[in-house]
């Protein structure tokens, strides 16, 4: 019953980070993001094994194996990319919230309106531009 649960809180973390990400709002993305990133840190700890009362320690008397012992690579690698991700909304939400100030909009479809509907000049070589 337990790993079909996991699984299933896996794959909802996946699916509604995935439908944030894919809207239109820079908030709803970081926030998609971040569940990505639990989905997937969730994941690679299952990897390691579901087990309970395994000790993390070999002791003596005791068979090296992954029947008595949780295996410690997984864990250490979720801890890691915890790390990662939380330094990667950190960014994401500095540059979503520079982004609003600056377009007056948390949109990630829209551009600033600089009422310029021209193309920029090309740049010739010697520095100095087309006009």
């Amino acid at each position: 019953m337990t790993p079909i649960l996991v699984a299933a809180a896996i794959g909802i973390l996946a699916g509604a980070g995935t439908w944030l990400v894919l809207r239109a709002r820079t908030f709803d993305v970081v926030l998609g993001l971040t569940l990505l990133s639990y989905a997937v840190n969730l994941f690679i700890f299952v990897m390691g094994r579901l087990a309970a009362r395994a000790a993390p320690i070999i002791r003596p008397g005791m068979s090296p194996t992954l029947e008595h012992y949780a295996d410690p690579l997984p864990q250490a690698l979720v801890l890691t990319a915890i790390v990662i991700s939380f330094a990667m909304t950190a960014v994401l939400l500095a540059l979503a919230l520079k982004a609003r100030f600056v377009n007056g909009d948390d949109g990630v479809d829209e551009g600033p309106d600089d009422g310029i509907d021209e193309p920029a000049a090309p740049i010739r070589r010697d520095g100095e531009g087309a006009r």
